[in-house]
């Protein structure tokens, strides 16, 4: 208690540079906290595939769709436990700004295969039975205030008209993890509306999602998949579920790479101002490092006192910042939460705060460390200011 007592009077001689010093060190910690939540937010989906499941695809490019009857002979392959169906439908719902995935699925099979997805049995049933029903994550409800019974009309931009769907259940994510800003609905109901307006867009599948009986046997299953349909009209491409989703963050690499290197860069630029903090402090203290030493101080206790000072600021601003990280992170997660669905901040991110935290309080005492230590008691007590 004495020497944490100790340590805050010294830090705060100067109370306004001291401030000023843990203000910058809360600033940083806080931007790295949040940038690297958006990094991680970036590869939500990545991180919560499952080695369960294989997508497969049109070889050509996931623009170009499948023949339905695929699914059956998918399901004959050795090593396949079941097979369902996604289309991407692209509605949109009152202006371009209310963006959220939307999925035309075949419910039973799909799922089955999402068991990430929980559903009250209830709603789950009402939703199979009711083919102009819809199932919407619980994120995606709230935001727009939807309740189980009411009516969301969707305008198409792939499947051009006016779409209407009753909402029949509300999901829930397994883990912290599981997006809840989906909207999934029925692909029959698609498929028939189809059938009347674009017969040739009728019985297709965006892409298959594949359960596999054993995750190990991804690579087997993969190319046995594409073999059978080697040659046809629509080839087929299939990889893992994670596979698939690092295709789309790929995309945007460059960013998430120059946002890491940001996050970095931010950290040094703090270490470099608390150094030059305690740099100035132990400047003005040098008469007072002489005397210490001539009233029999050691070299590692005037150590201490420095080191003391510089983590005293450093963690004081560095837990703030990792304090103030959850409520802005939750804001900013409300903002961007159409592109950005999982926003939360993870261990690692806090681990990496207080090791950074700990680095800037120790590289920055160093040098001024170095120098009065090393000083001499008569050149010390000579030194003004």
């Amino acid at each position: 208690m004495f020497l944490l007592k100790l340590l805050s009077r010294n830090a705060l001689r100067h109370r306004l540079r001291t401030l000023l010093t843990i203000l910058g060190i809360t600033v940083a910690i806080l931007a790295f906290g949040l940038l690297r939540t958006v990094v991680g937010a970036w590869y939500a989906g990545v991180n919560a595939s499952s080695s369960a499941r294989l997508i497969t695809r049109n070889a050509v490019s996931l623009v170009f769709s499948l023949p339905i009857a695929y699914q059956e002979r998918i399901r004959r392959i050795e090593g396949v436990a079941g097979v369902s169906y996604a289309n991407w439908f692209g509605g949109i719902f009152i202006n371009e700004k209310n963006f959220f995935p939307n999925f035309a699925i075949e419910p039973q099979s799909y799922l089955a295969l999402y068991p990430e997805f929980v559903l009250d049995p209830d709603e789950k049933r009402a939703f199979i039975l009711d083919r102009k029903g819809c199932a919407v994550g619980k994120k995606l409800a709230d935001r727009f205030g939807w309740k189980v019974g009411d009516s969301v009309p969707l305008k198409g931009t792939i499947f051009p008209g006016n779409w209407e769907f009753v909402v029949r259940a509300i999901y829930t994510g397994a883990e912290k993890s599981t997006d809840e800003s989906q909207f999934f609905f029925h692909w029959e109901y698609l498929n028939e509306t189809l059938k009347k307006t674009i017969p040739r867009r009728a019985d297709q599948a965006g892409v298959y999602i594949v359960g596999l009986k054993n995750p190990l046997s991804a690579a087997e299953v993969s190319l046995a998949l594409d073999a059978v349909f080697k040659n046809s009209l629509a080839e087929t491409m299939t990889e893992t579920e994670k596979a698939f989703q690092l295709s789309f963050v790929s995309m945007t690499e460059a960013i998430v790479v120059a946002i890491r290197i940001v996050s970095f860069v931010v950290i040094i630029i703090i270490m470099i101002v608390v150094a030059n903090t305690m740099a100035m402090t132990a400047r003005e203290r040098i008469g007072e490092y002489a005397i210490f030493k001539a009233l029999g101080f050691r070299g590692y206790h005037i150590a201490g006192m420095i080191f003391g000072e510089s983590l005293f600021i450093a963690l004081t601003g560095g837990l703030t910042g990792i304090l103030l990280t959850f409520p802005v992170a939750r804001k900013f997660g409300e903002v961007m939460g159409a592109f950005l669905p999982v926003f939360q901040v993870d261990r690692m991110t806090l681990y990496l705060d207080i090791a950074f935290c700990f680095l800037v309080g120790v590289v920055a005492a160093l040098f001024p460390t170095w120098r009065a230590v090393r000083i001499r008691v008569a050149d010390g007590l000579r030194r003004i200011g």
